[in-house]
């Protein structure tokens, strides 16, 4: 069927057990999927996809909501509102927004692990010793000679425009995105605006002083304070923003800071349970409704395809597959439209991968295989935190289990595979065979269908291989002529 990141049925293939199929209606229209959402609060919802940019970033689970609490009492102890206070946290909780548009660019030029790179650039101060330093261990570690001295030698030269692009295509893209989940001008311009630098040194617009949103001033020193904490400690922590008073950080704003610490809650509060970091407001803008719910799948999703060249648009083509196969099982609109999400979030574990891995042109090696089976862990770990998303949950970890018990993560089959998951898993893989690849051109549906064709009952659910094909057939005939697919 292909290679095993699309398909499922790997190598390290598990226990074989084979079950009967389970019945079909009773169970797409049973559990969660059936019932409508229990309410639910802005500050919950992304403070647990938050962790998904955490993976991305490199960073320990947590990392945005700490960060998003240090911010807010730095915002407290400089006199913030409360409402400025509510929007200078999204900012900060959200601050990695865009943070995957430019995964692929950065692997790409210096020939490294994204997630690696970006975890330990965090650590390195302004200090051009200090950066050549990094640079030089960084790029084209795992590279042949000849690769890694080219590479080197391409960042040398245009080290600084290429840190300006990186720079501005996370910014950029992760403003564009709060913008799109409803939140002010002012929250889209502190994260545009994060990695500026109180002297002027920053990227990518080289703003200076006051010129600098307050909410990037603070977000910036937020976020190192967390990243210095976990690493080293307080003592740590007290350091760093000490050493780049006045460089990277705002004075006034590392004297709250301290002013904070002086108070004697602050280490402890942060070593404690992160929903205690998570402020429970009762305020109507916190409430969100299902139209809401869907506007953040798709924004995550949207984070998840962009972290790949290979893989653009996938999650929002594989909605779309799946939505075409609850038509033709003839769902109702509600459990379409969760369907729908659980699709487009399937994947989110992805961001932990490193496109070292995702956009390797040759067959990956068994380590490599092996960080790439995680990734659907690491999906049902992300959304199994929330009740509404329990669902989707389950479909992100299960979504390349195989019917005869030889898929990944954990070898189950037949029917303790959910229906709602076998839709998913074909639309999953359609997508996949029919899109182009690091190590293929796209094959034609035609081709895809005949691979599905043959794994039917042994690896796929044969139910929705016909449901998926009705469908495709149902969209070309409504629009004769043209190949609407192909510009999904």
């Amino acid at each position: 069927m292909g290679d095993r990141r699309e398909c499922g049925a790997g190598r390290a293939a598990v226990r074989f057990r084979w079950k009967a199929p389970v019945p079909r209606m009773s169970l797409l229209l049973s559990g969660s999927l059936a019932n409508a959402a229990p309410a639910l609060r802005l500050s919950q919802i992304l403070s647990t996809l938050s962790h998904a940019l955490d993976m991305t970033e490199g960073q320990p689970a947590g990392h945005c909501v700490r960060a998003a609490f240090v911010a807010d009492r730095i915002g407290a102890a400089v006199g913030l509102p409360g409402p400025e206070r509510r929007d200078l946290r999204y900012a900060v909780l959200l601050k990695d927004l865009g943070c995957s548009s430019n995964a692929a660019r950065l692997c790409q030029l210096y020939l490294a692990d994204d997630l690696g790179f970006k975890r330990d650039f965090k650590r390195v101060g302004s200090g051009l010793p200090e950066v050549l330093r990094f640079v030089l261990e960084q790029t084209g570690a795992g590279a042949d000679l000849a690769g890694r001295v080219r590479a080197v030698g391409h960042i040398l030269r245009h080290g600084g425009e290429i840190s300006r692009e990186l720079i501005e295509t996370r910014c950029t893209r992760g403003a564009s995105i709060a913008r799109r989940l409803r939140f002010s001008e002012t929250v889209a311009e502190g994260i545009a605006s994060l990695d500026e630098h109180w002297d002027g040194g920053g990227k990518p617009s080289g703003l200076s002083g006051g010129a600098i949103p307050l909410f990037s001033r603070i977000a910036l020193l937020s976020q190192i304070v967390d990243v210095f904490h976990r690493f080293g400690g307080p003592r740590a922590a007290l350091e760093e923003t000490r050493r780049r008073a006045g460089r990277w950080f705002d004075p006034s704003l590392v004297a709250a800071f301290q002013d904070v610490v002086r108070d004697g809650t602050l280490w402890d509060e942060l070593a404690g349970p992160e929903e205690l970091l998570i402020p429970l407001e009762d305020d109507p803008a916190e409430r969100v409704d299902e139209t809401y719910l869907d506007d953040i799948a798709q924004a995550f999703g949207d984070i998840v395809d962009a972290k790949s060249p290979y893989t653009g648009n996938h999650c929002q083509r594989v909605a779309l597959y799946a939505d075409m196969i609850g038509e033709s099982l003839a769902l109702p609109d509600e459990a379409r439209r969760r369907l729908r999400r659980a699709a487009l979030l399937h994947d989110i574990g992805k961001l932990g991968v490193s496109n070292s891995i995702l956009d390797k042109p040759g067959r990956l090696d068994e380590r490599e295989w092996s960080l790439m089976r995680r990734h659907p862990v690491q999906s049902r770990v992300i959304l199994s935190g929330l009740p509404v998303f329990a669902e989707a949950a389950e479909i992100g970890g299960a979504h390349h289990e195989r019917l005869d018990g030889r898929g990944y993560p954990d070898g189950v089959g037949g029917s303790e595979i959910t229906p709602l998951t076998r839709i998913v898993t074909v639309a999953d893989i359609f997508d996949a065979l029919t899109a182009d690849r690091p190590y293929r051109k796209a094959m034609s549906r035609a081709e895809a269908f005949a691979i599905l064709d043959a794994d039917r009952d042994t690896g796929v659910d044969r139910e929705m291989v016909a449901a998926l094909r009705a469908g495709v057939d149902r969209l070309e005939r409504a629009n004769a002529g043209v190949d609407v697919l192909a510009a999904a």
